[in-house]
């Protein structure tokens, strides 16, 4: 079959033009000469490996040299395997070295005057590649970048993603990607944040049981904003997501070329029960938005605890508190007085986590020698943290070994690291020491659906101790074959290598534990049969089955470093590194270094950016290490002449504050003798505790002459000041409440105006069985303030807010800024966002919702509905009510302005009245409308 559709990929291509900002126009590109004339994307994914080759083609228009800048996003967890130029038919091949030998040629380089260094990035998906040439006039270049990555799964779905970045039109611009698995795909959905109605001609999705192709072709004219206007706007993120079929058995084993992989994600399994226990730092660095976002997130995962599981919460900032003594059941009344307890969470106070994870242990221990932690049922701490430890013990190597101890392999510790000013090395040894996983939650709008979806993947264990046994005369080199837990969504990944003369058929056994029982999972597949199935697709990448085995045996060494020391961590890293050279993979421990023409010996190479102490580091061949932190170490406070440093009774001991004799002229609350400042003293900031909607106005990055107390006063003066003036600036015009308009088709009357009365509470709109939909919304005086949106069938739930839109599918949650463009192609179902700030969701035979921001100023939303002659009959809500068998009264009155309407049960005055239409956007038409009050 054929569709027109988008797509969503954990790949991006950007290519830039030399000496261009990302926001300079195509002109300004085209006045320096250099043209692209042609990119292409080939990504072939085959059980799961994904081989993509990234081809850019560039020609100097100019009469002068100019330098071509080639640059390209990258998935974070992708290794590069090669990079080329071609110059004037002339290969110049990148060349992947060991860190130690990239070193020696970046200082050579140096020695000899030369502009050496290495431009590598890392975002919050994806990390940069970036090179640079001269090119002679005329004169032609091509660039080839190739990267490989395994997909993994979460929450059920495996995600490719490529952002789609050219800066100005291109020819011939291309994608391809072919998907092929053989244990068939389940489903299979793309979704954009470029794409609109007419750009999504030029993608097609073609799909049979076992394979699947997207193309996406756009012509010159569907890449321009309009006619006349000469910009692109291919800019965003153009993702795949997929699932594969699930058999009784629950995975499957492919073969090729000698070496296998076995897949296994057993889905039909109950959930185990489980005891967990949630550590939450509250010092003063979290508040604000942070502690915002946690109450919130906690608040939403306290509420998605199964009954059958125990819990707790422990907060702490120089001490820890319980929220109870010791497991609580997750009843209804223990769910709802702990998400009251989570929302009156503050922050204040240094950290403390030592103490705070050790209490954690002992509760669980406490519950466990009190036989109150169900058999077979497993134990969770879940750690977040956004700060380095600053009282009690404090040494993260002491840290670390306190708890290993103390948990002994008995509790799986999760820790989430908040931001930048976290210590990750620390947490992501102190999770990998003891059964779990770090993760970073990155500071933005959508921090708590992150912590959301973390808790997701691991909400739901199926088994544990689960562990893959195969003949010992028929593989071997195996990846890790044991697994302390598989949870509901995720996959378990095995690869190894095939006797040369081994049995005919390889068998494998996988030995678990349920919630009530062992369980066994007996496998088998034919070596040649399997052999034969990747023989035959033209488009998959042969031979990729032992580098999907090298890839995945570099990041397993890669994780085991972490923990290791001494004799073991040289001995994985001599391996690991031995390996990437032997496959030529880009890793934390190798170099790609880039070779160009005489005359342009620049020194250039790319290195694989690792999470540092404070953030992202670049790659970086200098200095005392081979990597540089984006980050600063903050710095002492200054002490200044005649300011004294005094604690307020009233404050915890970060809570500090500056006599008013120290800072003249500081704005305060009447009678309050103190200047109340708190001071985050994991990023060095001032804020101003009485006016939290101020931004912080001393920190790092300020010269250091703001740290004088006069001018530091002045500087918050005139920062109130101008708060003040901006909240004093006239808003936009408001615009009138909206009504709700009802198509009736059908009816003697084509359609009906609605206006809600009911203030600040939920509201069901409608709920449809037969169309597996329900809207539902919450009302103020001038528009809606929350939409909500549930299609059954397609397992999604939209939440519009006037701030963003969240959808959120099988518990995976995305979230979206209004006038952002989102195009999303569920098969059965369109997700459509508009840079106006219009979202549409519509189907074959479907209702369409539609939900519209009114405007900035007044952050309301209006309902628009069409189609609605697809409701049935069964259609109830205080709107779907109109949808049944309704009944039209004559006109009665002057001028026939009034009349009654019936609906089963009920009956409503309606009058003819002058209503705003928001259907076709802003403005709003006017409309002549009978209109009821609800």
């Amino acid at each position: 079959m054929k569709s027109s559709a988008p797509a969503h990929m954990w790949c991006s291509i950007i290519l830039l033009l030399p000496s261009l900002l990302a926001g300079l126009q195509t002109t300004t590109a085209r006045k320096n000469g250099i043209d692209i004339y042609s990119l292409t994307v080939d990504s072939q994914v085959s059980s799961r490996f994904a081989h993509t080759v990234v081809t850019s083609r560039v020609v100097n228009r100019a009469d002068a040299a100019q330098e071509a800048t080639f640059q390209l996003e990258l998935p974070r967890k992708a290794f590069i395997t090669n990079f080329s130029m071609v110059i004037d038919g002339v290969t110049y091949p990148g060349t992947v070295q060991d860190k130690a030998a990239a070193q020696e040629q970046y200082q050579a380089a140096v020695g000899r005057g030369e502009s050496a260094g290495l431009v590598k990035t890392a975002g919050r998906q994806t990390e940069q590649f970036e090179v640079s040439v001269t090119v002679a006039p005329k004169a032609k270049i091509t660039f080839e970048l190739v990267y490989q990555e395994l997909l993994r799964r979460r929450l059920g779905t495996y995600e490719l993603l490529l952002k789609v970045k050219p800066q100005q039109l291109v020819k011939h611009l291309q994608m391809d990607i072919h998907i092929f698995e053989p244990q068939g795909i389940g489903f299979l959905e793309t979704e954009s944040t470029f794409m609109t109605q007419e750009l999504a001609d030029a993608l097609t999705t073609s799909q049979n049981k076992t394979k699947a192709h997207i193309r996406f072709k756009p012509t010159l004219s569907q890449q321009q904003h309009s006619q006349n206007d000469q910009d692109t706007i291919l800019d965003g993120n153009f993702i795949v997501r997929y699932d594969v079929d699930r058999s009784v058995s629950g995975g499957s084993i492919q073969i090729e070329n000698g070496y296998f992989v076995h897949h296994f994600a057993p889905e039909d399994l109950p959930t185990m029960p489980k005891n967990v226990i949630f550590v939450i730092d509250k010092s003063g660095s979290m508040l604000g938005r942070k502690i915002q976002q946690t109450r919130e997130a906690l608040i939403k995962i306290l509420n998605d605890l199964s009954p059958k599981d125990q819990f707790n919460l422990i907060v702490f900032n120089g001490k820890e508190t319980q929220w109870r003594p010791s497991l609580v059941k997750a009843s209804e009344e223990n769910v709802k007085e702990a998400t009251g307890y989570a929302s009156k969470i503050e922050a204040d106070g240094w950290t403390n986590i030592n103490d705070a994870v050790l209490s954690a242990v002992e509760l669980l221990d406490a519950s466990n020698r009190a036989e109150k932690l169900s058999p077979g049922s497993v134990s969770l701490i879940i750690l977040l943290t956004d700060g380095e430890p600053t009282q009690g013990e404090t040494n993260p190597t002491t840290i670390q070994k306190n708890v290993q101890e103390a948990i002994n392999n008995r509790y799986s510790l999760f820790c989430l690291g908040f931001g930048f000013n976290v210590h990750y090395p620390f947490l992501e040894k102190l999770a990998q020491d003891n059964g779990g996983l770090a993760r970073r939650i990155y500071e933005d709008s959508d921090s708590a659906l992150q912590l959301q979806d973390f808790y997701q993947e691991v909400a739901n264990p199926l088994l544990s101790v689960v562990s893959f046994e195969y003949p010992s005369d028929a593989v071997e080199a195996v990846t890790q074959d044991n697994f302390r837990y598989h949870f509901k969504g995720s996959e378990m990944v095995v690869a190894g290598k095939l006797q040369a003369q081994g049995p005919d058929v390889l068998t494998a056994k996988i030995n678990g534990q349920t919630h009530k029982q062992n369980i066994t999972f007996q496998m088998e597949a034919s070596v040649a049969q399997k052999e034969e199935e990747f023989q035959s697709p033209k488009y998959i990448y042969h031979n990729f089955m032992e580098r999907l085995w090298a890839f995945l045996t570099i990041n397993q060494q890669l994780e085991q470093m972490i923990s290791a020391s001494g004799a073991a961590l040289k001995e994985l890293e001599s391996q690991a590194l031995n390996l990437s050279l032997k496959y030529n993979f880009v890793t934390p421990l190798t170099y790609m270094v880039v070779t160009k023409p005489e005359g342009q010996e620049q020194f250039q190479a790319a290195g694989k950016p690792v999470d540092a102490d404070n953030g992202p580091r670049d790659a970086f061949l200098g200095g005392q290490g081979h990597f540089l932190k984006t980050h600063a170490r903050r710095p002492q406070l200054p002490k200044q002449k005649g300011a004294t440093l005094r604690t307020d009774p009233r404050l915890s001991v970060t809570g500090s504050i500056f006599r008013p004799a120290a800072f003249p002229g500081l704005p305060g609350p009447p009678g309050d003798p103190h200047f109340p400042v708190r001071f985050d003293s994991n990023n060095f900031r001032l804020y101003h505790l009485k006016r939290p909607d101020m931004p912080p106005f001393l920190d790092v990055s300020m010269p250091s002459a703001t740290r004088d107390p006069v001018i530091l006063s002045q500087a918050v003066a005139q920062s109130t000041k101008k708060k003040d003036a901006e909240s004093a600036t006239p808003a936009e015009p408001t615009h009138p409440a909206p009504t709700v308009v009802l198509p009736l088709p059908g009816s003697s009357v084509g359609q009906l105006c609605v206006d809600i009365l009911r203030f600040h509470m939920p509201i069901n709109l409608f709920e449809d069985p037969d169309q597996g939909l329900s809207v539902g919304g919450v009302y103020e005086k001038d528009g809606f303030s929350r939409i909500e949106v549930h299609i059954q069938e397609s397992r999604l739930f939209v939440r519009a807010s006037p701030e963003y839109v969240v959808v959120i599918r099988d518990q995976k949650s995305s979230q979206y800024k209004w006038k952002q463009t989102l195009f999303s192609d569920l098969r059965s179902l369109l997700i459509v966002m508009d840079k106006k700030g219009f979202l549409e969701l519509s189907g074959p035979d479907r209702v369409t919702i539609g939900v519209m921001r009114i405007s900035d100023s007044q952050k309301r939303l209006a309902l628009l509905v069409s189609h609605a002659e697809r409701f049935s009959n069964r259609t109830i809500g205080q709107l779907g009510q109109f949808y049944q068998d309704i009944i039209w009264d004559p006109p009665v009155g002057p001028d026939n302005t009034t009349r009654t309407l019936r609906v089963p049960g009920t009956e409503y005055p309606a009058t003819r009245e002058l209503k705003l239409d928001y259907r076709e956007g802003l403005p709003a038409k006017k409309i002549s409308c009978w209109t009821v009050k609800i």
